[in-house]
């Protein structure tokens, strides 16, 4: 085995063990470009501190060797967030979603049921408790 030498073995194993890039560390990232393109026009020193030290809370997070307290800290505010977390972490995909699928919910057993879009008039039967209504999608 040839050892690797310079900068490319240093840098493959740098992020062995470390967190990496995830939703909530994505989610600061979007929060700090919002907010630095909003200081563009207000200029304050306030907002300029605040937008550093959540682009450095972010780099802590993505290269904190507490794999286990970050997953934790991850899944806690991605589970508050919800319906939102979907765009957080694919906003391509989320975009599709809903320009392909309606998404309506069982009047029996409020069951969340995905329908395609633009068949019209359809009859839809849940999966939980197997009723059927109408939808128009």
């Amino acid at each position: 085995m040839v050892a690797k030498s310079g900068f490319g073995g240093n840098s493959s194993n740098f992020m062995n063990g470390r967190n990496g890039v995830d939703q909530f560390s994505i989610l600061v990232v979007i929060v700090a470009a919002i907010l630095l393109v909003i200081n563009l026009f207000a200029r304050t020193l306030p907002l300029t501190i605040i937008v550093l030290l959540l682009v450095a809370y972010a780099v802590f997070r993505i290269l904190s060797p507490d794999v286990a307290s970050r997953r934790r800290e991850n899944d806690q505010v991605m589970s508050k967030l919800g319906p939102v977390s979907g765009w957080i972490s694919n906003p391509a995909a989320a975009a599709r979603e809903g320009r392909e699928f309606k998404h309506a919910t069982c009047p029996n057993c409020h069951q969340h049921v995905r329908v395609p879009r633009g068949k019209g008039h359809i009859r839809v039967t849940c999966p939980r408790c197997h009723q059927k209504f109408d939808l128009r999608s």
